[in-house]
């Protein structure tokens, strides 16, 4: 499948994005050059290879809960520009 100009003035019309001539012709050709790289990935014979979402066999990073003290509400309100009864004062969002 090719991607041509037309086609990325038309999803350049969807998306509310202004482009040049010269933004529109580049954008095709990149948009082709990955379609041409994705047709040389389907020919690839991959009978017997296992889906996998990454390359490397990853674990959770992420260190343990721990519980732990809170930070005081004085102090984590002394910065604040205005509190109310202990608690942080911001503007109205939505009127109600």
């Amino acid at each position: 499948m090719k991607i041509n100009r037309q086609d990325v003035e038309n999803v350049a019309l969807l998306s509310r994005l202004e482009m040049t001539a010269e933004e529109l012709e580049a954008y095709s050709g990149q948009l082709n050059a990955i379609l041409e790289y994705v047709d040389v990935l389907n020919k690839l014979d991959t009978t017997g290879i296992e889906p996998t979402a990454h390359v490397l066999q990853l674990k959770n990073v992420m260190r343990p809960d721990e519980v732990k003290p809170s930070l005081p509400q004085e102090l984590a309100l002394s910065n604040a520009p205005e509190a109310e009864d202990g608690y942080f004062k911001v503007p109205k969002v939505m009127e109600g």
